[in-house]
């Protein structure tokens, strides 16, 4: 890997299937290690549930609340400089009960690649 620093772009943001909005700040096979994405749910919205095959995930809430559930441990509220740790293969979906967009970091090791992403909402995982 060599140095270099990468210029944010608000034009690349895209939606995801997962039900909310991704910009990819980071992630590349330059640096296989990491990802980092800056997500947001918007107001009254949640994501599917998922998971990520073989990568340990992290957020780190930058703007508004919401609530994250994680495998079988009930709804945890979250807010600005929460950092939620998720460990790999298991279950997650975050909840934007807000009236404003609820953004975050998601780091993703090692890096997020689209065949990591498991839609698993439609089996029986509980509700908020």
């Amino acid at each position: 890997m060599q140095s270099k620093v990468i210029p944010y772009s608000a034009d690349n943001e895209y939606f995801f299937q997962e039900g909310c909005f991704i910009n990819e700040m980071s992630n590349s096979t330059e640096d296989n290690a990491l990802s980092i994405a800056r997500a947001c749910v918007r107001p009254q919205e949640k994501t599917r549930w998922h998971k990520l095959r073989d990568r340990i995930e992290r957020y780190v809430i930058l703007q508004g609340t919401g609530y994250v559930e994680i495998g079988q441990t009930p709804p945890q509220r979250v807010s600005i400089g929460d950092v939620v740790l998720i460990p790999a293969d298991c279950p997650q979906r975050i909840e934007n009960r807000g009236d404003e967009d609820l953004v975050f970091l998601a780091l993703c090791t090692p890096r997020f690649t689209p065949d990591s992403y498991i839609d698993i909402d439609d089996e029986e995982k509980g509700s908020f």
